[in-house]
């Protein structure tokens, strides 16, 4: 057993004792009033043991920090004698004359224990303010009910947890973070204004995309003034002010009993929405302890005190310091490798470490894999958690074979892929990124009619980069709401920053177009939604593609804050042909198929592999080889979709 353990043990026995005795001491009391309720004489006779005082006891803790009176105390020892000693129930019954009433009264208290006082149980006082003990039905104040708070109960007993109200609404955090030099440095700070202000009451908010690292600072705060850290949903504070109120008083308790500090969650608060903000306003104006604010930006809080942090995400040296101890020696040192897995997956300490160790755990499976390509993947894996929640992740199995373009179009994707696969080099190495972060994000607008190989050239790229790619619809980011367009837009670009993700941004048109007129209000935040779309592009550390059916809609203005442009033209006869040829695989059987004839389909691309899929459907329902007729009867129902209608001149000599 440990020391401390041992003091813990110790501390324990001696609280119960204490207890017991106090116990003992309120229950003679009863036994007393109860005798000269009769008409008799209490026995003199000394058979009670000598008390017992322990000045550390949680009883006498209790009584210091709500300041409460002697016969305070003893009305709280009467009531956690009804759930810690079978005798106090009889007695109860009998000091009230009825074995119906079989529990305290405030009537009972002022006549049966000493130095009793009015007051004790008034509203404002200790015992109903913080709701120690909790009054019952009565037809009046002195023969109604009274009953110690659970927590309060549990607290006595020397048995510590969170009250089961606040139970339902806090999360612990209870996991120590390792953190990287500059999140240490913030620590340092937080516990230095702390520390000199001798009272943890000015606020700290931690701003940033990253909230475990923000979490992983107030942990490392709260355990450095011996507090547990619980936190808060901004979300889930009530609106009701008796229900505010009940709140904060309880988590003020807590903090009392239990050492608690308390991070507010405000990563998903919606600042448009004035209930939700005009109650975190309330919130931190009543909330008195030790609070830390978690939010994307800074949050105005009125006049209460507060210090705003900027918590980034740990620097490129810091994260390779990470990978290094968590890939120990078990992996050599991997030198321009490592910085090239950095300068792609943005991630911190926690992320670092589950990818290795997961990359760890795949290494001792197979020993014999490919060491980089293993911590690779086992980096993207662990990246694209955020991500999934928000965006469709497209599987990339197209290569730049299956690409059938122009040659400029095809060497505009290959410089797109170069400049992603080589910004490390360029932005960080060779200094061009500190020149400013503007326009260092790689931004490419794809344009062309459906089916000519938008969606497919990204697939492309994603799968030569090893990257993973999502679909964005952005008819569906957009909102009617002013400030909504914006919010889903920063999820996203924030979860993708972690991994960085191709993302492709489908109908652009949705919030693209000609700029509009400011007429109104709507016109304006229309405008806004674009600049901050564009802004948030120029600076996202990955590649992010809009597609547009239509090029022309799309502002110059905006155009020139795109980096790259690809105009995906409807393919001629001799580039269908070509497609025709890649659509069917080499182990696919085929019979006397004239790609050359299959050209003259005037359909693209997508179209033409949609048909070739249907094709291959038929002839195996069939029980037979891939041929034109089976072709033919899949073309009749693409173009029956497309509406259009299939000529005698497409089909001539087919079969």
């Amino acid at each position: 057993m440990t020391a401390v353990t041992e003091a813990r043990v110790d501390w324990f026995e001696q609280n119960q004792r204490h207890l017991s005795s106090a116990l003992v001491a309120v229950r003679e009391a009863l036994t007393v009033f109860i005798a000269k309720q009769r008409g008799e004489i209490p026995s003199t006779e000394n058979t009670l043991p000598e008390p017992y005082f322990f000045e550390a006891s949680a009883l006498e803790t209790l009584c210091q920090t709500f300041k409460l009176s002697a016969f305070e105390r003893n009305i709280v020892l009467l009531c956690a004698g009804m759930d810690l000693d079978g005798k106090f129930s009889s007695l109860c019954a009998q000091a009230n004359l009825d074995p119906q009433r079989a529990f305290p009264t405030l009537g009972m208290a002022l006549a049966a224990l000493p130095d009793a006082h009015w007051s004790a149980l008034s509203p404002v006082a200790p015992l109903r303010r913080w709701k120690l003990i909790e009054l019952g039905a009565g037809n009046a104040l002195t023969s109604s009910s009274l009953r110690i708070d659970e927590r309060i109960l549990h607290h006595l007993a020397g048995v510590n947890h969170l009250d089961s109200r606040l139970a339902v609404l806090l999360e612990p955090l209870r996991e120590a973070t390792e953190l990287v030099q500059s999140h240490q440095d913030l620590t340092e700070t937080i516990i230095g204004t702390w520390s000199r202000a001798k009272q943890t009451t000015a606020v700290i908010q931690l701003c940033g995309t990253d909230a475990a690292c923000k979490r992983g600072i107030a942990f490392s705060v709260a355990r450095a003034f011996n507090r547990e850290l619980y936190s808060l949903n901004a979300n889930l504070i009530p609106n009701n002010p008796n229900e505010l109120e009940t709140l904060t008083l309880l988590l003020r308790r807590e903090v009392i009993l239990g050492s608690m500090a308390l991070v507010l969650d405000c990563e998903n608060l919606d600042g448009n929405d004035h209930n939700k903000m005009n109650g975190l306003h309330a919130f931190v104006a009543k909330f008195v302890g030790p609070l830390f604010i978690s939010s994307l930006e800074r949050q105005k809080l009125g006049e209460r005190s507060n210090i705003t942090l900027e918590v980034r995400k740990p620097s490129t040296l810091e994260q390779r310091q990470v990978w290094n101890a968590a890939l120990g020696s078990q992996i050599p040192e991997f030198g321009l490798e490592l910085d090239h897995l950095i300068g792609q997956f943005n991630m911190n300490p926690s992320a670092i470490k589950n990818a290795s160790n997961e990359a760890l755990r795949l290494l001792e499976q197979q020993p014999a894999s490919d060491v980089p390509a293993t911590l690779w993947e086992a980096s993207r894996i662990q990246a694209r958690q955020r991500l999934d929640d928000l965006a469709q992740r497209l599987e990339t199995q197209a290569s730049w074979e299956d690409l059938v373009l122009p040659e400029a179009q095809g060497l505009v994707l290959r410089d797109i892929s170069a400049h992603v696969r080589q910004r490390l080099k360029v932005y960080e190495t060779w200094g061009f990124g500190k020149q400013g972060s503007r326009g260092l994000g790689i931004s490419a607008l794809f344009a062309g009619t459906s089916g000519t190989g938008k969606t497919m050239a990204a697939e492309v790229i994603a799968k030569e980069l090893r990257l993973d790619l999502y679909r964005i619809d952005l008819s569906t980011v957009v909102s009617k709401y002013i400030g909504e367009t914006e919010k889903n837009l920063r999820r996203i670009f924030d979860a993708a920053e972690e991994g960085g993700a191709i993302l492709l941004f489908d109908e652009a048109d949705a919030i693209f177009g000609k700029r509009s007129d400011v007429k109104d209000s709507h016109d304006r935040y229309a405008n806004i939604e674009v600049s901050y779309l564009l802004q948030r592009m120029e600076s996202y550390r990955g590649l992010a593609v809009l597609t547009t059916n239509l090029k022309s809609a799309i502002d110059t203005a905006f155009m020139r804050r795109i980096r790259f442009v690809v105009q995906f033209p409807f393919p001629d006869l001799e580039q269908r042909s070509e497609i025709w040829r890649r659509s069917f695989p080499k182990i696919a059987p085929t019979q006397n198929l004239d790609f050359a004839k299959l050209g003259q389909l005037h359909i693209a691309g997508g179209n033409i592999r949609n048909t070739a899929l249907n094709a291959a459907f038929i002839a195996a329902d069939a029980n037979e080889a891939i041929g034109m007729k089976h072709i033919l009867h899949a073309a009749q129902s693409e173009y029956s979709k497309l509406e259009k209608q299939l000529t005698e001149s497409e089909t001539a000599g087919w079969v």
